[in-house]
């Protein structure tokens, strides 16, 4: 088995990038563990959750998507080229990789976003399987697992009680990955160590099936009467994906961005027209649960959580998706009155 010291993980990023790949890990942020590029020196974490995800590296928070200029009476169009190096998100938690899924879903629906698919083709997601887990993690309750990733190309597994990591290959693009570090990994014979043992908190198919015929429950103002709508859960959220389009511009020339929204914020439905369809915080709440437990597995067959916990971590009024969903779960399986 291909494997090296964990204490060596920066020398694999170091033979990466030699390898021409950008490098995309987990690395210390002041105080804060963030997935960020990589550079000579800094220390590649494994013993925390950084609290931004993979979504970060396939969608930006605010790209240029169309330029355009204007001469006299002359206006030109300008195609703007997709900027998608050579990339490795290496030590990705599996849950962030269980994003994949839905986000290659959404992006390649009724229309094929040339942006998002040039990134998605040119990363190679290296995921690192959890051993631990806090009391917000809840992967294991909307079907995924701590140590699996069924879209990474490869797995780093760690082993002999952490002092070693094994790398598994998945996919054509992480033996290529493997091939380009080969002077830093060995093959060693270790003992993967047991994956976290997370607790499954709430059935996601019962979630789903209440939400189907609960559009006007009482529930949604209760859960929503803490929530500030800042924001900060769909921005954590690896698989939360609105976005808005702005037009910026000076007298001879102007840019078309795509910037991140979310469903959360009190104008994100507001019509030219001074209508809003969503205008209280339980409205918005309710598109929130119902988006991922209801619409995207009624279209795409795939949950738009991944019980990464994120959302319950970083926002400031203490509000979990997954205690709503436990709430959800109780009542769905309450006797009827």
């Amino acid at each position: 088995m291909k494997a090296l010291d964990t204490a060596k993980l920066s020398d694999l990023a170091a033979a990466l990038a030699e390898a021409g790949y950008r490098v995309i890990a987990p690395v210390s942020d002041g105080e804060v563990l963030r997935l960020a590029e990589w550079t000579a020196g800094d220390e590649i974490r494994t013993d925390g959750f950084a609290v931004n995800s993979i979504k970060d590296i396939l969608l930006p928070r605010s790209e240029v998507i169309a330029s355009a200029t204007i001469d006299g009476d002359a206006f030109s169009l300008t195609d703007v080229p997709v900027e998608a190096p050579k990339t490795v998100a290496l030590g990705v938690r599996c849950c962030d990789v269980a994003a994949l899924a839905m986000l290659d879903a959404v992006f390649n629906w009724d229309y094929e976003d040339a942006f998002y698919n040039a990134r998605r083709e040119a990363t190679t997601v290296v995921a690192l399987a959890c051993t631990t887990c806090d009391e917000q993690c809840f992967c294991t309750s909307v079907g995924g697992a701590p140590d699996a990733a069924p879209a990474a190309d490869a797995i780093l597994r760690p082993a002999d009680g952490g002092a070693k990591l094994a790398l598994e290959t998945q996919t054509d693009k992480g033996a290529a990955l493997a091939d380009a570090a080969a002077g830093v990994l060995a093959d060693l014979d270790v003992k993967p160590d047991p994956p976290a043992d997370v607790p499954v908190i709430f059935d996601a198919e019962a979630v789903t099936e209440w939400c189907a015929g609960n559009f006007e429950s009482d529930l949604w103002q209760a859960v929503s009467l803490g929530c500030l709508g800042c924001g900060a859960c769909a921005y954590a959220c690896p698989t939360c994906h609105c976005f808005d389009m702005q037009d910026e511009g000076t007298r001879t020339a102007a840019v078309r961005l795509r910037n991140w929204d979310s469903c959360g914020f009190g104008l994100f439905t507001q019509h030219a027209s001074g209508h809003n369809p969503r205008p209280e915080q339980a409205h918005r709440w309710r598109q929130r649960v119902m988006h991922k437990f209801s619409y995207l597995p009624e279209r795409f067959e795939v949950l738009g959580c991944t019980g990464c916990g994120r959302c319950a971590r970083l926002c400031p009024a203490n509000v979990a998706i997954s205690e709503v969903c436990r709430q959800i779960d109780q009542e769905a399986k309450a006797p009827a009155p």
